[in-house]
């Protein structure tokens, strides 16, 4: 597979760890995305691992309530989500990766999530 990150919102009461290479960043147009203007990276759901707050997760749903947002209640950072079109998968925010800089990545590729609105 690729490299394990951590990750955890601003504030540290979520934490979480991400197996993956890192490729490819996305960013997405949707209501919502282009509003918080993220980069994320989207990974199968075993790459995945919440270590710490789940308590202190908020879930953000609009129009088909089928994408799950997830953020800190305390700091208000989007941490990762499941997105409408793979619910399998997790979209994690690259911003909140540990030792990475997201301004030093490629370019990232644009999902059109505003077709789906």
């Amino acid at each position: 597979m690729g490299q394990v990150y951590s990750g955890q919102c601003h504030c540290g009461a979520v934490k979480f760890e991400v197996n993956t290479d890192l490729q490819p960043v996305v960013r997405c147009n949707c209501s919502l995305c282009r509003r918080k203007g993220a980069l994320m990276h989207r990974t199968e759901q075993e790459n995945f691992t919440l270590l710490k707050g789940a308590e202190n997760l908020g879930c953000y749903q609009f129009h088909t309530h089928k994408a799950e947002h997830y953020f800190c209640k305390t700091c208000g950072i989007y941490t990762h989500h499941r997105p409408r079109m793979n619910p399998a998968l997790v979209g994690v925010n690259v911003g909140c990766l540990d030792g990475v800089d997201s301004a030093l990545l490629p370019d990232a590729e644009l999902i059109d999530g505003a077709s789906f609105d």
